[in-house]
């Protein structure tokens, strides 16, 4: 299922195909605030773990896999809301911001660290600063904060150069996508959002 495959002239397998088109299914899904977003996440999250385990980029295979249990948490949330109501768009508050730069930082230590001394991957600090910020990313979509969408404007920038120096030029492609889905998320988002929360 990971043989090469050419299509438009990049060099790609049929498994790394299959998650392009179920991660881009999921962020359209996530910009129109629709549940179904989050199966299509579990089933990319799988699929784009076997694809980074062959690339070596080991923080995003196992962010693949905290991504499938927060898109677990995130559907439930979304299904059910919080508190008395149905999840509504919110912005954080600046002490909440604040806690996810620190959130962000510390684990972007912790994992780059890991990745450096116990791994073989070649780019242990981009794998360990991107794999952190995917995960604050995710968790502030599960919870319908619009911040989400200007954490992954930049990840996803910096996602297409570590992708373009790992030879995954398809997902390179993909996250250029994903940098222009995510500004459209940020605009249509913005349009709904509620009291700061």
């Amino acid at each position: 299922m990971n043989e090469p495959l050419v299509l438009a002239g990049l060099t790609t397998s049929p498994l790394e195909l299959i998650s392009f088109v179920l991660a881009v299914i999921t962020v359209v899904l996530n910009i129109r605030q629709k549940h179904w977003a989050w199966l299509f996440s579990i089933a990319s999250s799988a699929t784009y773990a076997v694809v980074f385990f062959d690339a070596r980029l080991y923080g995003d295979m196992g962010l693949q896999f905290v991504f499938i249990i927060a898109s677990i948490w995130g559907w439930t949330m979304w299904l059910r809301g919080a508190g008395n109501g149905p999840l509504v768009v919110k912005r954080l508050n600046p002490g909440t911001r604040a806690w996810v730069l620190v959130a962000w930082f510390a684990g972007f230590v912790v994992l780059s660290t890991f990745l450096d001394h116990f791994t073989d991957t070649d780019v242990p600090h981009a794998d360990g600063f991107l794999t952190a910020g995917s995960l604050m990313g995710q968790l502030l979509l599960a919870r319908k904060k619009l911040e989400n969408w200007h954490i992954w404007i930049a990840v996803d920038i910096l996602y297409v150069g570590l992708y373009v120096y790992k030879g995954l030029m398809l997902t390179a492609v993909l996250y250029g996508v994903f940098v222009l889905l995510a500004i459209a998320g940020l605009r249509a988002w913005s349009a709904h959002v509620e009291q700061r929360a």
